[in-house]
């Protein structure tokens, strides 16, 4: 009787270890996930998408396989990839990178062509804490765009969002006072500088030829190469990589042209 007692009682013990814990993810407030950081949970999250452009950040991984189950084969995700002056705008450079999947705490762009409706992600997932948000000098200035998922609802005033009203083309404007902020599981875009120039945005394709001002800011040293894979420079000013002898080369994983 007491071995019955003994295994009944490991198989229990087993259980409970091997049982997880479940995440359900309020996209409205936000959630405390600082317990369950590190952990792998059974995780589930249902959201309002719009037809268009939406935001989208969050504490979990999403495969290219799971987008496509979720929002249709035809869905894009592009991340921002870096900034510059046009103009009196700053141009948002983003890239298409759904080959990649959505990785934790990373804030995104998503194209969902259908029509406007509540979808939901559930699936077994490590989930992450981490601070999610995309920094990168405005090339061509000294000011810095921020890119950040909101992890609980956040007064939104003087950011930049895609409002819902607007979302078939991916264009941040600034928010007034009179909004409601944005919800958690969205994403603002704030200048340095305070936030008073207009927004344009720029998109790309995956591995497409951009400019090195679109990757990089003037004053950083990188390193260049050939398509070939062959390191042609190392830890060259940035500014002067468009001196260099017309070609196509691989900056920090993008091919940049020079012409």
């Amino acid at each position: 009787m007491k071995k019955f007692y003994l295994l009944a009682a490991m198989a229990v013990a087993t259980l409970a270890t091997n049982a997880q814990e479940k995440l359900f993810l309020s996209t409205y407030n936000g959630t405390n996930i600082e317990k369950f950081d590190g952990k792998l949970c059974d995780v589930s999250v249902s959201r309002l998408f719009f037809k268009g452009w939406n935001t989208i950040s969050l504490p979990f991984s999403v495969s290219e396989a799971e987008l496509n189950e979720t929002f249709g084969s035809d869905c894009r995700l592009e991340k921002l990839i870096g900034a510059q002056a046009e103009g009196n705008a700053v141009r948002l450079n983003f890239q298409d990178c759904k080959a990649a999947g959505m990785q934790a705490n990373t804030p995104y762009i998503l194209y969902y062509s259908g029509e406007t409706t509540t979808k939901k992600i559930s699936k077994e997932a490590l989930v992450s804490n981490e601070t999610p948000s995309l920094s990168f000098n405005v090339a061509g200035t000294d000011e810095t765009v921020t890119m950040t998922g909101v992890k609980t609802k956040t007064d939104g005033a003087g950011f930049y969002g895609i409002l819902a009203i607007d979302n078939g083309d991916a264009k941040f404007v600034k928010v007034d006072q009179t909004t409601n902020g944005f919800y958690a599981t969205r994403c603002y875009v704030q200048l340095s500088s305070g936030n008073n120039k207009t927004l344009v945005t720029r998109h790309s394709a995956a591995g497409e030829t951009t400019t090195i001002d679109a990757i990089t800011s003037s004053d950083e040293r990188v390193d260049v190469f050939t398509i070939a894979g062959k390191k042609v420079a190392s830890q060259v000013p940035a500014a002067d990589v468009n001196k260099m002898q017309p070609n196509i080369y691989i900056i920090k994983g993008q091919k940049v042209l020079v012409k």
